[in-house]
C-alpha cells in the first residue's frame, strides 16, 4: 500500500483505532435484505392499487360504451320502426275492423275441435295469420281422442 493514497490512509487509521470492517457484514446484510422486502413489499402494493384502478376506470368505460351503445340501437330502431307503425296505425283507421291483421291469437281446445289437447302441457294454440299451431310434436293436432303425448298441465 502506498501511504499517498487518501482511501488507504482512511483504512489504516480506522483500522488503527479498533474498527473492525468484517463485524457487522451480517447486521448490514439482514438490514440490507430487510430493505430490499420493504420495496419489493411497497412496490406490489403500488402495482395492487394500480390494477384496481386500472380495472374501475376500464368498468367506468364499459359501462359508458354498453349505454351509449344502447341507446343508440334503441333510437335506431325507433326511427326504423316508426314509420312502418305510422302507416299500421292510418292504415287501421282507414280499413277498421275488416283488417286482419296476422298478429297471433290464442284458440282454445275444444270437444269439437282437438279434443285430445284439452288439459294438455304441451298445448301452444296460436293461430299464425290464421294457420293454427296445436303443438310442437303434432303441429295440426292429434286426429284421435287419446294424444300418446298428453301431459297433464300441472306436471
Amino acid at each position: 500500500m502506498s501511504p499517498h493514497n487518501p482511501s488507504e490512509l482512511i483504512f489504516l487509521n480506522l483500522a488503527s483505532k479498533g474498527v473492525s470492517f468484517m463485524d457487522n457484514w451480517q447486521k448490514d446484510f439482514w438490514e440490507m435484505v430487510q430493505t430490499v422486502s420493504d420495496e419489493v413489499e411497497r412496490f406490489f402494493l403500488g402495482m395492487s392499487d394500480m390494477v384496481d384502478t386500472f380495472f374501475e376506470v376500464t368498468e367506468e368505460v364499459t359501462e359508458q360504451l354498453h349505454n351509449t351503445i344502447v341507446v343508440e340501437i334503441d333510437q335506431y330502431f325507433q326511427e326504423l320502426t316508426e314509420p312502418f307503425l305510422e302507416m299500421y296505425w292510418e292504415l287501421e283507421d282507414i280499413v277498421g275492423d275488416d283488417l286482419d291483421p296476422a298478429f297471433p291469437y290464442p284458440v282454445e281446445p275444444s270437444a269439437e275441435k282437438n279434443p285430445a289437447c284439452i288439459g294438455c302441457c304441451h298445448y301452444h294454440g296460436q293461430a299464425y295469420g290464421g294457420n293454427l299451431l296445436v303443438c310442437g310434436m303434432h303441429p295440426y293436432g292429434w286426429d284421435g281422442e287419446n294424444c300418446p303425448d298428453w301431459q297433464s298441465e300441472e306436471s
